[in-house]
């Protein structure tokens, strides 16, 4: 394996290159050249600078990193402890139970984990929604760990231990966000907060106010059934504190009118389709989202019980869009048979792209590979897997074939970070040692209910009783 030194010209030679500028340009045979952190040219059969690292992309594909907009990673560190949990069940473990037990150091143990994890997936760009820091000293831990890790980040602070407005308003709190804000080595900030209960006096404004005061975006879950819904919309709406460039979490429940809201107000919602598919927050509203032009990006969620790569989230969202285009045509009287799709493969690349470029106000610096944009390049390539013969479509080969270990080399800002297959970057050893010692610790603290959290018992009867009620 030959990494090139930092700062060191590299170019992607002969891929079939998905520029995902606004033409959706594909260039076969193509190169990218990147020069000081930036693409300095894409082509064929570039001229490079004396010196530059070539890297063989002939059989791959050349794309943009993925950007996800919406990740809890503190929760990488119980990755698929709840594969089988219902959204309540997850409620009632972090909310009601265990989770107020994470101490700084675990959350530092899944930020390391779960950056890595997206870099090594060709996610060089992930908003950590980081809605568990219930004292300023995990907010300070959280924020570290991202700011100390490879790729890109987008520092979402939360605590769901505590009402927005009491929190945005600690003045410790507000140093963490002021100093994440000024911080050269995040890739933003913003407040992440829900509206959950149906209160005409609105008291999560004073959350609102503060995100404008300090400069800051909003990224809420709104429409998770039974939990945030229209009351939510509406109250901020009337409000006048919906604003450009806010990302609205889901948004698989609320109404005509909400969705109206949204796209009127210029935000943007995130997908995170495996959740909405397994979970009950509704479902995926795709459909919705297409039909008042509302800006879509994609996200992982949370890796406590879904994958944790947008390869995984493009497919989703395809499947769970056609599949419900195809039921709607079957039950219409006389029954209809759907012959053209509304979704395309190449939407979903789109969205996991360029989408949450967009979504976090960064579409003029990533999400496409064009000549002055920083130069996040992911290379997908598997010469030792027969799924990649014969390569025709390139988006098809993405969102049905490829997977993260498909996922050859990964550049951000120029610099390589996974190659030839292997993460080049951070310190992984190092953070599984780390996260060793934060699974001991749960478990132990845990104790008896370690085990049954994992397995939760299938009731004899249908369970009507919702424990959680998501206010605090």
């Amino acid at each position: 394996m030959t990494v090139p030194q930092a700062g060191r010209p590299v170019v992607f030679r002969g891929g079939i290159v998905l520029t995902m500028d606004d033409a959706h340009t594909i260039v076969p045979g193509g190169d990218v050249l990147v020069v000081d952190g930036r693409i300095a040219e894409v082509g064929t059969a570039l001229t490079v600078p004396d010196g530059t690292h070539e890297i063989d992309a002939s059989g791959g594909i050349v794309m943009p990193g993925m950007v996800d907009t919406h990740r809890h990673m503190w929760q990488t560190a119980m990755r698929a402890y709840g594969a089988d949990w219902t959204l309540t069940q997850y409620f009632v473990w972090y909310y009601l139970q265990y989770g107020k037990l994470f101490r700084p150091e675990d959350y530092v143990a899944g930020n390391l984990i779960s950056a890595l994890d997206a870099i090594e997936s060709g996610t060089t760009t992930s908003v950590d929604w980081s809605h568990g820091l219930r004292t300023p000293e995990h907010g300070w831990a959280a924020y570290e760990a991202l700011a100390t890790s490879p790729g890109r980040y987008v520092f979402a602070y939360g605590n769901i231990h505590a009402a927005p407005w009491e929190w945005t308003a600690d003045p410790e709190v507000r140093k963490i966000l002021e100093a994440s804000r000024d911080d050269a080595r995040m890739y933003g900030t913003q407040i992440a907060f829900d509206v959950s209960d149906q209160d005409e006096n609105f008291p999560e404004l004073a959350a609102y106010r503060a995100a404008k005061e300090l400069g800051l975006r909003v990224t809420t879950h709104a429409g998770v059934w039974g939990a945030t819904n229209d009351w939510g919309i509406k109250n901020a709406y009337d409000a006048g504190v919906m604003e450009e460039g806010f990302t609205y979490v889901h948004a698989a429940s609320l109404s005509a009118e909400s969705y109206q809201k949204i796209a009127a107000t210029g935000g943007n919602v995130s997908l995170a389709t495996e959740s909405e598919d397994t979970c009950g927050q509704g479902y995926p509203p795709l459909h919705q989202l297409r039909k008042y032009g509302i800006p879509t990006s994609l996200s992982v969620d949370t890796s406590v019980w879904e994958s944790a790569d947008l390869f995984s989230q493009m497919r989703a969202t395809v499947n769970a869009d056609r599949a419900l285009e195809h039921y709607l045509a079957h039950q219409l009287e006389p029954a209809e048979t759907v012959t053209h799709v509304k979704l395309r493969v190449e939407d979903v690349v789109h969205m996991a792209t360029r989408g949450g470029a967009h979504a976090i106000g960064k579409d003029d610096e990533i999400g496409s590979l064009e000549k002055g944009k920083l130069a996040d390049v992911v290379l997908l390539k598997n010469d030792d897997s027969p799924t990649w013969a014969p390569l025709i479509n390139p988006y098809g080969q993405i969102v049905y074939q490829a997977q993260r270990g498909d996922v050859h080399t990964v550049l951000v800002g120029g610099e390589v970070v996974k190659s030839e297959g292997k993460l080049v970057a951070g310190d992984l050893k190092g953070v599984k040692a780390k996260l060793e010692s934060t699974v001991a610790y749960l478990e132990r603290e845990v104790g008896d209910d370690w085990i049954s959290g994992q397995f939760p018992e299938i009731p004899e009867a249908e369970v009507l009783y919702n424990p959680y009620q998501y206010k605090k």
